[in-house]
């Protein structure tokens, strides 16, 4: 069915805070014979309103890569009951590990990349003696105790604008490599260690190279003032291992529009990070 267009015509706009376990996915774009995430809710909100939808995300993740707070928008031109629609994607969801923690109708000038202001991610590292059969594929595993005051030396040196060009991925398709880094930040909570970035928008696996560069200075295998030479020689080959995808989550982003209520993107975190899981 095709809905024709005007300039006094507007589709009704709604946006969707949701949470995915990564690993069942390739990532969250449509991929040729593989799963993702778009196309999952593609796909099930289509039979729901019965029409072609286009999901639009606020930042793709890559194969394996988590989010509890992400957040995706379509259009519809009927009027949606909010409420079966949740229910109606949980049913489905929860078997495919994608869940909706909340839908809302915005403005239609809305759009969940365009119209953000800043990304969040969070690194999740399991550093302990043993691994966890409870988190695996759900944070990277370190076995030699990180010394977490080097790497959060470290990690301030990359908050800033700077040239990221030695923190990308070769296979990264901008043209502009220099960014701003707003957070960078490394917490102990007991077994585990989180490290926070966060900034308007970041290169293909910037977040992973700086945090595997992290865990080498956490590691004592270099010191804090290498950040310093990797920021001046602008070599991808100089820095440090590309962090595994399993330990990233997209955190949440921020938008001029208090959308899901005031920071409560920000607010969400994986179960274990309660107290007494620790």
């Amino acid at each position: 069915m095709v809905f024709p267009l005007s300039a006094s015509f507007f589709m009704p706009r709604y946006a969707l805070l949701i949470e995915y376990d990564g690993s069942r996915f390739c990532g969250f774009q449509r991929q040729l014979n593989q799963p993702s995430v778009q196309q999952f809710l593609e796909d099930m909100i289509e039979i729901f309103v019965k029409h072609p939808v286009v999901i639009h995300v606020s930042g793709r993740t890559d194969t394996g890569v988590h989010a509890f707070g992400q957040v995706v928008h379509f259009d519809s031109p009927e009027p949606i009951d909010l409420r079966k629609l949740r229910a109606y994607l949980n049913h489905f969801g929860s078997r495919q590990g994608v869940c909706i923690l909340d839908i809302h109708v915005v403005p239609n000038d809305f759009h969940a990349r365009f119209s953000s202001l800043e990304r969040s991610y969070l690194y999740l590292i399991l550093n302990r003696s043993s691994p966890s059969p409870l988190m695996e594929g759900r944070a990277t595993y370190v076995r030699t105790l990180l010394d977490v005051d080097r790497m959060q030396q470290a990690a301030s040196k990359l908050l800033g604008y700077h040239n990221f060009e030695s923190f990308r991925s070769r296979h990264c398709q901008s043209k502009q490599v220099f960014r701003t880094l707003d957070e960078c930040s490394v917490v102990r909570q007991g077994h585990l260690v989180t490290v926070h970035l966060r900034s308007r928008s970041f290169l293909h696996n910037q977040v992973r190279i700086s945090v595997g560069t992290l865990i080498q200075i956490g590691m004592k295998r270099k010191d804090p003032t290498w950040i310093d030479d990797l920021l001046a020689i602008q070599d991808r080959t100089k820095a440090g291992p590309t962090a595994p995808a399993h330990g990233l989550y997209f955190k949440g982003v921020k938008y001029k529009q208090d959308i899901f209520g005031t920071d409560r993107a920000n607010d969400l975190h994986p179960f274990f990070f309660e107290a007494d899981f620790l």
